[in-house]
């Protein structure tokens, strides 16, 4: 491995070269923590194919052995096919991050609305079916809206993410307890200073042991609204 090292800088083409010289060149460049991806489209490419961290086969010219040990196969042999590979694949790792920011920006604020209509008042300001509307109806179309983005143009004009990087990063970390910051406050403000001039008074109503339907909707409404922010904020 120090030998490989060594000349592993020196390397451009290898010519004539066995299955077992691929094998070796792949697994060499994996251990000095590269990302390998790999093209072939014989048998003797196989394990080179099945050792990459990605396999790239051909199908038209490609045998049966390639194609079984490759992780995507190229329908028309055309090597930029790969780059439309690498945009969409990046594009949907984006998005995928994408919608765990909004999905945790929503629940982590309906979560701590609820615990808190639990411990401090009498009932939670949201009921169930407006929690219900909250993960099926809200929650879905707005990851929708955001899985089903297509690639920017620069998209592969940034550096590639470390295979080893947590998907939720710092950043998004920053990002869900910000915006769960704003809408707690707001929230708060309108369930203790709203009644009267926003809504219907819901301290009556709710926490001082009256029911109603309509004292729900004092929280429920800045609750509802501020889903396109996010949205906005997180696309």
């Amino acid at each position: 491995m120090n030998k490989f090292r060594e000349i592993k800088k020196y390397i451009r083409v290898l010519a004539r070269s066995s299955p077992d010289d691929k094998y070796l060149l792949v697994t060499g460049i994996q251990l000095c923590k590269g990302v390998v991806a790999v093209t072939g489209d014989g048998s003797n490419d196989a394990p080179a194919l099945t050792k990459a961290d990605v396999g790239f086969a051909m199908n038209i010219a490609g045998t049966d052995i390639a194609k079984g040990a490759s992780d995507i196969i190229l329908l028309d042999d055309n090597f930029s096919s790969i780059l439309v590979a690498l945009e969409y694949g990046r594009n949907v790792y984006d998005n995928v991050r994408k919608f765990l920011q909004f999905q945790l920006s929503v629940n982590v604020v309906a979560m701590f609305i609820v615990f808190f209509g639990s411990v401090i008042l009498k009932s939670s300001p949201l009921n169930a079916v407006q929690m219900l509307w909250v993960n099926l109806i809200m929650d879905t179309l707005g990851a929708l809206a955001l899985a089903t983005e297509p690639p920017s143009d620069d998209i592969l004009l940034r550096d590639p993410y470390d295979k080893d990087a947590a998907i939720v990063t710092p950043i998004m970390q920053r990002n869900v307890f910000g915006h769960a910051f704003y809408q707690i406050i707001a929230l708060i403000v309108v369930i203790f200073a709203g009644p009267g001039w926003l809504c219907e008074p819901y301290w009556e109503k709710c926490v001082q042991g009256a029911t109603g339907e309509d004292s729900d909707n004092c929280e429920w409404n800045p609750f509802y609204v501020d889903g396109p922010y996010y949205l906005d904020n997180d696309s």
